[in-house]
């Protein structure tokens, strides 16, 4: 499976110009299809869409649980996922669970997720560390510039993937951890990208306590991270960051 290519480009510097061949990352539609019926398009990079299909599937509230899934299917593009319910637009009704993707909504989106609850914490220079490291293994992100990375950390676990989209990033991270069946409670995300509510509502949901990145919160996302008891923690640079709601969870050293 190709994720990157090499296309003819003209590079410009210091007032000099050349023609070299640069690396370009791969994206596609990708479609995800429930029970037969529901079908969702997404915009991904080609690889490890069977985590994205199970992050996805957990973070929209659309399974509680890796369990949930009766069979999983990836074909090329398509990935075909059977659960229990009917169809999952129902099961979100009945158990009163809105998707957090969709952009809006967002205040009352959190009125159906429950506040997390764990007493994980994080040292500062864990924080530090992690980003650089996470740089480091974000491959793809080195070759192209176009892609965003995520790690799932949790323990001696650091599971990285790339993908076109944040979203998908993170939802390809989530997926491999709950394949592992890795205790969310005592784990953190660390990412690339913006913290909106959608983002803060994902986390928030799978009941992992800490989402880290190298850029801010939007307001929307400050105030999910507020009342869902999420820590979130950007501007991650140098030896320096922020952090914007329950610091109780960082141990800064």
């Amino acid at each position: 499976m190709k994720i990157r290519e090499k296309v003819p480009a003209v590079i410009y510097k210091d007032g000099e110009y050349k023609k070299q061949d640069e690396e370009v990352v791969y994206d596609e539609t990708s479609t995800i299809t429930i029970n037969n019926s529901i079908k969702r398009n997404f915009s991904t990079s080609p690889d490890s869409l069977k985590d994205f299909a199970i992050g996805y599937s957990l973070g929209e509230g659309i399974i509680r649980s890796i369990k949930d899934i009766e069979e999983i299917k990836v074909k090329n593009n398509e990935i075909k996922i059977a659960i229990p319910q009917k169809n999952p637009d129902d099961y979100n009704e009945a158990d009163s669970i809105a998707v957090s993707d969709g952009g809006g909504g967002w205040r009352a989106k959190i009125k159906h997720v429950n506040e997390v609850e764990s007493s994980y914490s994080l040292d500062s220079d864990v924080i530090i560390a992690n980003m650089e490291k996470l740089r480091e293994k974000a491959i793809n992100w080195q070759k192209t510039g176009g892609v965003h990375v995520a790690v799932f950390v949790n323990k001696d676990n650091f599971i990285v993937k790339e993908d076109v989209s944040r979203h998908v990033a993170v939802d390809k991270v989530i997926g491999a951890a709950a394949i592992k069946g890795l205790d969310f409670s005592n784990s953190y995300i660390q990412y690339s990208g913006r913290m909106p509510a959608d983002m803060v509502i994902k986390i928030a949901r799978v009941g992992i306590p800490i989402l880290v990145s190298n850029a801010a919160p939007t307001f929307s996302g400050y105030s999910v991270g507020n009342k869902a008891n999420v820590t979130l923690v950007g501007f991650v640079r140098g030896n320096r960051f922020n952090v914007y709601t329950h610091s109780e969870r960082i141990n800064f050293k």
